[in-house]
């Protein structure tokens, strides 16, 4: 029996469990860093098929990090898995599917090496609030994928399409402090930091002629004063700075930086700088990995895979990309046309006998890549030359 059937057969016995952790999940939508249920449902089903499971990981509650060890030494491939929801509409998203595909990618895998008895290490990352705090930049830094040689995940879409790339973005905030007084009767003695924050969007504005023409900075004023009589003293504004490469992003949020102290100079007042949510990497994706994926994605019955589409948001995915070479490929779930994600009608895809089909080939070419980067040295060393290469010009 080819590698190909066997794959096949360990993933048509595995469909049920998978169909049933997915629709679980769908049914019982969890928000960020509440994934209780579906932490579970996903570790459950990795232990029984044999994975050792650390639960919080990384201290995160709903985090997990499942391992499979072979006898023999060997590369490690790891899955990623997704499971939040989203406020009011449940899974639009489609993370109840995603994290399906990963786990059962994972577990289909490991069959696979102990059916052939070859060396390798296969791990699932559950990975929680995507939608929200963006845990995998968390567990990046705290170095949970520096040993991994290659990270995989698919998320559902309208269509197939190759992994592609995404804004790195830090989230910044800008408290200015100043002096209260009458703003009519005795303005003189005060210090205004209403005028310091709007002095800060002027500056950040006159600057944006400079930007290269990837950059993104927005923003709004969160806090500007409580009373017309009554100079503020306290004034508070959250940006988003965003660029496609780390250098440029850490270039750009010191001119933005620069923009808020000179904002502050202006008039004497004080500013207080600090990031208000986690920041994310740009996504890197690896070209030869996205290749092996694609390549296997045709081979199990995948009509095409279209070319990664333009990107300007952002996401924590990109973290992992830059300590380990990952793709984050786009999977349809939907047979009748384009459906917007975040939806009720997006929700409803992700439960569809047609998105559980497209689940399992997924599952397959997963599994079918992660074996090929085991068995063939030449092809892990072309993934790792380019991701140096990349980590060196980034």
């Amino acid at each position: 029996m080819s590698t190909f059937e066997v794959i096949k057969q360990y993933a048509d016995a595995l469909e049920p469990e998978l169909k049933a952790l997915s629709i679980a999940i769908h049914d019982h939508p969890e928000l960020g860093e509440q994934e209780v249920f579906a932490c579970q449902q996903h570790c459950a089903l990795l232990e029984k098929y044999g994975f050792q499971v650390e639960k919080n990981f990384t201290g995160l509650p709903t985090a997990f990090k499942a391992t499979y060890r072979s006898a023999k030494p060997g590369p490690t491939i790891a899955f990623l898995a997704e499971y939040d929801a989203l406020p009011g509409i449940g899974h639009g998203c489609g993370h109840s599917i995603l994290g399906a595909v990963s786990t059962g990618a994972g577990i289909v895998a490991k069959q696979l090496l102990e059916q052939t008895g070859i060396g390798g290490v296969i791990e699932v990352y559950g990975t929680p609030a995507e939608e929200t705090n963006g845990n995998k930049a968390l567990m990046a830094d705290a170095g949970a994928f520096d040993q991994v040689d290659a990270a995989m995940m698919t998320h559902p879409s309208d269509n197939y399409y190759r992994s592609g790339s995404s804004l790195g973005i830090v989230p910044l905030r800008f408290e200015f402090f100043g002096k209260t007084a009458h703003a009519a009767a005795c303005p003189e003695m005060g210090i205004n930091a209403l005028h310091a924050v709007i002095s800060l969007f002027n500056n950040i504005s006159a600057l944006r002629e400079h930007f290269q023409p990837d950059a993104r900075v927005h923003g709004v004023i969160k806090d500007g004063g409580k009373a017309a009589n009554v100079v503020p003293d306290y004034t508070m504004a959250e940006f988003y700075v965003r660029a496609d490469k780390k250098s440029y992003l850490e270039k750009l949020v010191g001119q933005v930086k620069n923009c808020a102290e000179a904002a502050a100079l202006s008039n004497g007042a004080k500013v207080k700088i600090s990031n208000f949510e986690a920041c994310y990497d740009n996504m890197i994706t690896n070209e030869a990995l996205s290749d092996l994926f694609t390549e296997k994605l045709l081979e199990v019955g995948v009509p095409q895979v279209l070319d990664a589409r333009p990107s300007k948001g952002s996401t924590d995915a990109g973290n992992v990309s830059q300590r380990c070479p990952m793709i984050h490929g786009h999977f349809s779930i939907s047979d009748h046309g384009s459906v917007p994600g975040h939806t009720v009608e997006f929700a409803a895809c992700a439960a569809s006998d047609y998105a559980h089909q497209q689940m399992m080939l997924n599952v397959r070419a997963f599994a079918m890549s992660a074996y090929e980067l085991i068995t063939k040295p030449e092809l892990l060393q072309k993934v790792k030359d380019e991701f140096k290469h990349a980590m060196e010009n980034r």
